[in-house]
This record gives structure tokens, C-alpha cells and sequence, in this order.
């Protein structure tokens, strides 16, 4: 490739860096808001892939690019995962990048998004998806030509609001190894999901991983967690590479599912649970009838991580199917192959300590 000898300019009346390149007698201009020598290289970056690798269609707007990579992960992914992206783009990316050309787009125009949602008080989560989201939209441009842009250096502000993450009390977790009840039009029942909630807090399942549970499932004390069934009630391997696990079962969790297979033994599924939102709702009627503080499903997972924090995080990684590079305990806490069964022996004595003591 020729080397090029103009050099970005900086436009103070737009604030902007200004790159003019010609190929093949075609002038194109490249743009960067980005202040000092970051601006200047991402003009350069922007300019010098186009000349080279002859990049295309960089003209269409953020809004109709955006549309065509909607409908490529509506193809390949589940509802699951388009859905929420849905929601964060339509909220917060298009009002704000939706007109601008792609081949205008830049790091600053990105990471200006981010940090207006994080001034609005959103969760520093749902700020780390959206920094995901734009890289996503960003590798989908470089593939398909439109744009080089890579905004790596794309981040969380400082200070971001860390969404509170509730557990239950050992009181509570006494109530729910003690309480088998509920309410159902008045009258006082059995509550058929109550293995589900008691096997959640002792095993740190998520709450689908806990629907896609099948007696298949189970050998003798190991549990292999092999699926997942999403609040769209689509099947899918789990929320990361690390969810697909196996791991012995403490003994408190054994009983709950000989308990368990005394109801649903002939069943394919251990719990027999509809949905995701039936499992919601009438876990939430189960702590306001029994005085339990309403946290959500979820948080039972959190309770049960926050139970096993004294045993070393490399034991519990796994146990909760965390990515490599999470910081389990930081979050809210990897079973060595030879050390499952002395892992399940400590995560028991930890619950029967709860429950008897309480």
C-alpha cells in the first residue's frame, strides 16, 4: 500500500479530527471526536483500512446497519440473548448514534452512550452489556466492510451503580428447610415447588438451569448440568462455556431429590416446573406467606454462594458454572475434579449448621 502523506486535521469549529483520502480517484473524509493523538490514530485507522482493504457501504446509517445485524442474531441466537440488546439499543444506542453514518461513528460517539446511561443510573451490569453490545455491532461492521472501527478501550465509568444483590438470612433459610406450605386461594397447601427452592439455595443452580433439570441427570450423587430453559421457554446449554458442569451432591440436596422423586419419579423432568414465570411467581407467594424477605429467585443462587464463602473460590467456581475470568466471591463467590466429594461434605455441614441453628 502507498503510504499515505496527508495527516488528520483538527476542525475547531465541529471539534472533530478530519482525515481527506483518495483511492482510485474517490475521495472519502474520516472522523474522529476523540481529542489529542487518540483521535488522530483513529482517523489514520479508519483511513488507512478503507485505502487497504477497501472498505464499502460505510455510508449507511448506524440505524439500518443495526437492523440488518438484528435480524442476523434473531437467526443465530436465542431469545434470550437478542431480546435484552433489543432493549438497551432501542433505548439508549439509537436516539443517540441511530442517524450517523457508520464510517462517522467513533469510540467517543460510543463510549458518550455509555456514559449517559450510567449518569441516568443504570446498574454497572447492564453498563457492561451495553459496552458488549457496541463491540458486537462494531465486529459485525469490520466483517461485513463497513467500518474498522474496534472500540477496545471502551469502559465502565468509575462509580457506576453496583445493583444490589440481597440473600437470605439464616432465619429464612431455617423457614425454608422447616416450611413445606402455602397459600392457594385462601386455603393453607403443600407447596409441589418447594424442592425446587430448597435445591436452588443448597446447589447454587440458576433458576433455568433448574427447569432443564431431567432425572437423566442424575448418577447415583453426581448431577450433570447439561441445559438450561430460558424465561422464552427455549432449551438452550447454559448462560456461559462453564455452565455445562458436573458435581456431587451434598447430602442435604440428595434428600430433596429422593423427597422429590417420591412425586415426580416418573416424570422426565425432577421439578416439573412450566415456566420460568410460574417458578417466579409462586416463589414470591411462598416468601410473602411464610414471612421469608422477598428476594428473587435468582438471589438464592446469591444466597447460597454467599453460605460457601469461606471455602476457597477455586472450589466454588465451578459448583456455580462461572466463567474463567469472573471473580465469583467479588460478585456475589471450580471444583477440582478429586475434591468434589470433599466439597459437597463442607458445602453440607454449612446448611445443616444454618438450618439447626437458626
Amino acid at each position: 500500500m502507498k503510504e499515505r502523506i496527508n495527516k488528520p486535521l483538527w476542525d475547531e469549529k465541529r471539534g472533530r479530527w478530519v482525515l481527506a483520502v483518495q483511492r482510485e480517484g474517490k475521495r472519502r473524509y474520516f472522523y474522529s471526536s476523540t481529542p489529542g493523538r487518540a483521535g488522530q490514530r483513529e482517523c489514520n485507522r479508519k483511513a488507512d483500512a478503507w485505502i487497504q482493504d477497501g472498505l464499502e457501504g460505510g455510508r449507511q446509517r448506524v440505524q439500518a446497519v443495526y437492523s440488518d445485524w438484528l435480524k442476523e442474531l434473531q437467526k443465530t441466537t436465542s431469545q434470550g440473548n437478542w431480546k435484552p440488546l433489543v432493549v438497551r439499543w432501542r433505548n439508549w444506542f439509537l436516539p443517540s448514534i441511530g442517524l450517523k453514518r457508520v464510517e462517522q461513528l467513533t469510540d467517543n460517539d460510543l463510549q458518550q452512550v455509555v456514559n449517559a446511561a450510567a449518569a441516568a443510573g443504570l446498574s454497572r451490569k447492564t453498563l457492561q452489556n451495553m459496552c458488549a453490545d457496541a463491540r458486537a455491532f462494531c465486529k459485525y461492521c469490520r466483517r461485513c466492510k463497513l467500518s474498522n472501527l474496534n472500540p477496545e478501550f471502551l469502559a465502565v465509568p468509575a462509580g457506576a451503580r453496583l445493583k444490589g444483590k440481597k440473600v437470605l438470612s439464616p432465619a429464612d433459610i431455617a423457614t425454608l428447610f422447616r416450611v413445606d406450605t402455602t397459600e392457594m386461594r385462601g386455603k393453607t397447601v403443600y407447596d409441589e415447588y418447594i424442592g425446587a427452592y430448597r435445591f436452588a439455595v443448597l446447589t447454587g443452580l440458576r433458576p433455568g438451569e433448574l427447569i432443564g433439570l431431567r432425572w437423566k441427570d442424575i448418577d447415583g450423587d453426581t448431577v450433570r448440568i447439561q441445559r438450561a430453559v430460558n424465561v422464552y421457554n427455549e432449551q438452550t446449554r447454559g448462560k456461559n462455556d462453564n455452565a455445562v458442569r458436573a458435581f456431587t451432591l451434598p447430602p442435604l440436596a440428595r434428600a430433596v431429590l429422593d423427597k422429590q422423586r417420591e412425586l415426580t419419579g416418573k416424570e422426565e423432568s425432577i421439578f416439573c416446573i412450566n415456566s420460568e414465570h410460574t417458578l417466579y411467581g409462586r416463589w414470591r407467594k411462598y416468601c410473602s406467606v411464610n414471612g421469608i424477605a422477598p428476594i428473587s429467585l435468582y438471589e438464592l443462587r446469591h444466597s447460597f454462594v454467599s453460605a460457601v464463602k469461606q471455602l476457597p473460590a477455586g472450589e466454588v467456581k465451578d459448583l456455580v458454572g462461572h466463567s474463567a475470568d469472573m471473580d465469583t466471591f467479588g460478585q456475589y463467590s471450580h471444583i477440582m475434579e478429586g475434591d468434589s466429594a470433599r466439597t459437597a461434605e463442607e458445602v453440607n455441614a454449612i446448611f445443616a449448621k444454618l438450618i439447626i441453628t437458626a
